[in-house]
């Protein structure tokens, strides 16, 4: 091509799956099963911490963030997706393609957000008792709940912004769904400062959380371990471990979504990782906290012997 052919329809196509005829119906079920378990679970838990006044506490007020988050973020991706595994025909949008890129990189930047304020406040829970009450307060909480919210907002209008001042001279996006890269990659322009930007913001938001989170968990480490109060320990044990499982498997599905990324032989590998991505913590988020608080164990248990009851 000597020169680039600038496309203005506003009509993309999606590779999607590769997937055979016999197998398209059971992945759909699979699909529309995780999708509604995740919406199911999530919904169930902010009406429980909405409705009952002893879980109005700083820690479920910031695990409503990562609820809100995965519902909006599933929504966003799955329904799309399960659409496109029973359609031949697998069009979108550029700005439904924009709104879902959009979307789905504010959920990524936002969980690795709200895991660090959630850190936050269990180092000061275990670390400062006496004082919680009085430096987790609803202003607090709210002010870091829409600090998260808006660095994310900031750090993912800028990504797509640098995207959406490209020509395109392609249609066809080599991808299941939409995300920045696969936008950027429709252009026959420089996209350097694309790449540079997405460098930028990817080193950004890791380091930021695995160093906030990491000394957080140090200085937590290093109370328990001087004090050696077996009381502080168990509450230690039990507030931080489902925290830090979650923050691990977002950390280390989205280290692998990254690096596929720059691997294109191996694209099918990259949708599923991509997927696992949104879905695992979104599923896993009610069942580990309502496994691992005791509280939100013990409201979830009395509120399905209440709807046994009713339905009996």
């Amino acid at each position: 091509m000597g020169k680039n052919v600038s496309i203005p329809s506003d009509i993309l196509e999606i590779e999607g799956f590769k997937i055979s005829p016999e197998f398209t119906f059971p992945v759909f079920i699979l699909l529309l099963l995780v999708y509604s378990t995740l919406l199911f679970s999530n919904i169930c838990v902010l009406i429980l911490i909405i409705k009952e006044k002893s879980l109005h506490q700083p820690m479920y007020f910031l695990f409503c963030n990562l609820s809100v988050n995965d519902l909006i973020g599933n929504t966003v991706l799955l329904p799309q997706l399960m659409a496109h595994v029973v359609s031949t025909k697998r069009f979108i949008t550029y700005n439904q393609c924009l709104l879902q890129a959009f979307q789905s990189h504010t959920f990524g930047s936002a969980c690795h957000m709200i895991l660090v304020i959630m850190a936050i406040d269990r180092y000061v829970a275990i670390c400062q008792p006496l004082r919680y009450s009085s430096i987790m307060t609803y202003k607090t909480v709210i002010g870091l709940s829409a600090s998260a919210w808006g660095v994310s907002l900031l750090l993912v209008s800028v990504l797509i912004g640098l995207t959406v001042r490209l020509s395109r001279c392609r249609s066809f996006i080599q991808n299941a769904f939409c995300d920045n890269p696969s936008l950027f990659k429709l252009s026959c322009e420089d996209v350097s400062v694309n790449n540079i930007y997405g460098l930028f913001f990817t080193i950004l938001l890791f380091v930021f959380s695995i160093g906030t989170i990491t000394a957080t968990y140090i200085r937590i480490a290093l109370i328990c371990w001087t004090k050696k109060n077996k009381e502080l320990n168990n509450r230690a044990i039990q507030t931080c471990t489902s925290h830090l499982i979650l923050y691990l498997i977002m950390v280390w599905s989205g280290f692998l979504t990254i690096i596929l990324h720059r691997f294109p032989n191996y694209p099918d590998l990259r949708k599923i990782a991509y997927i696992l991505f949104h879905v695992v913590p979104a599923n896993l988020n009610p069942i580990i906290y309502g496994l691992q608080t005791r509280s939100l164990r013990d409201k979830i248990t009395q509120m399905l012997k209440r709807k046994a009851v009713i339905s009996i």
